[in-house]
């Protein structure tokens, strides 16, 4: 087995929050957030096995969340159109943001984690300044048609997908917009790790990557099952390989240069794996399905973590 796969379950963790919606590492890969169906956030050491907190101030679902670069904040939206941050030691709801028309179906803190964008199915994106009291955005973002599926935010560009079947990718540096047509509904999109490229899911069984700046298309990746659900996708610590849920309860490895199936890893059940998670420096995966999450490593990590 090739050692950038982590292909050894080390721990699976019964999170006790109804349906796992989420699981996202925190910046240095410590801890990790969930967010469930019963209206919680929740924040793990899934290497030890250890719940450390549990937030609450949503009315309903919980979709998506994200840690803040100093790990001082987590912030999460739901589908009770709001968008809440969190101040990780107290527990507390620090800031409450109202404004969207419909369910907020991802959220994202900027790179230096002063603004929150979310993105709904209203299909806007709004960002809200964290800095001030001010509970109004300072910008919407609302060239999409329909519903905005997900969002990613590097230190000068917006990164979105939406059911409308576009990528759309803001350049704040220079004002600019560029939408890629891809064509069905996308289900989730992402930079590269070296950001040249972009990884983009879409609801016809299909990942595609495709150049950042010509929108060429380099590759697609197919096997895995994603028709009905928003499924997760994302790249391995090295980009050397492309990483997907299924609904056919698998986790799907491909190899980005060839494009073949190389791996792929059950979960119990075959529930539908819809949201996972890489660790940002170790080959470390956290796999959400159902009620649980899945820890996987390339091999045995020692028992201090």
């Amino acid at each position: 087995m090739r050692n950038d796969i982590p292909s050894t379950l080390t721990r699976t963790i019964v999170c006790k929050q109804g349906a796992v919606r989420a699981v996202r590492f925190n910046g240095d890969g410590n801890y990790c957030i969930t967010c469930g169906s019963d209206k919680s956030v929740k924040l793990w050491n899934p290497h030890r096995e250890v719940l450390l907190k549990t937030y609450s101030g949503h009315g309903y679902e919980v979709l998506d969340a994200q840690a803040s670069c100093d790990n001082s904040q987590i912030c999460s939206c739901g589908m009770d159109k709001s968008v809440v941050v969190f101040d990780v030691a107290t527990g507390n709801a620090v800031r409450k943001y109202r404004g969207h028309a419909g369910t907020v179906n991802c959220v994202k803190f900027n790179e230096e984690s002063t603004l929150v964008l979310s993105g709904s199915v209203d299909g806007t994106i709004r960002t809200w300044d964290c800095r001030t009291r001010k509970m109004d955005p300072i910008q919407i973002l609302d060239e999409a048609t329909d519903s905005v599926t997900s969002l990613q935010v590097s230190d000068y560009e917006i990164l979105s997908g939406s059911a409308d079947g576009c990528i759309r990718r803001y350049d704040l540096r220079n004002g600019k917009m560029f939408v890629d047509f891809i064509g069905k509904s996308v289900s989730s999109t992402s930079f590269t790790r070296d950001g040249q490229c972009v990884l983009t899911s879409t609801m016809d069984d299909s990942i595609k990557l495709m150049d950042k700046d010509t929108g060429e298309m380099l590759n697609e990746f197919k096997g895995h099952q994603n028709h009905d659900y928003k499924i997760d996708n994302c790249l391995n610590r090295e980009d050397t390989c492309v990483v997907s849920g299924s609904e056919d309860g698998y986790v799907y490895f491909w190899d980005l240069v060839e494009a073949k199936v190389i791996h792929k890893m059950q979960h119990e059940g075959h529930k539908v794996v819809h949201s996972l998670t890489f660790h940002p420096t170790e080959t470390c995966l956290i796999t959400a399905a159902a009620d649980k999450i899945y820890v996987w490593r390339s091999s045995p990590a020692s028992e201090d973590g």
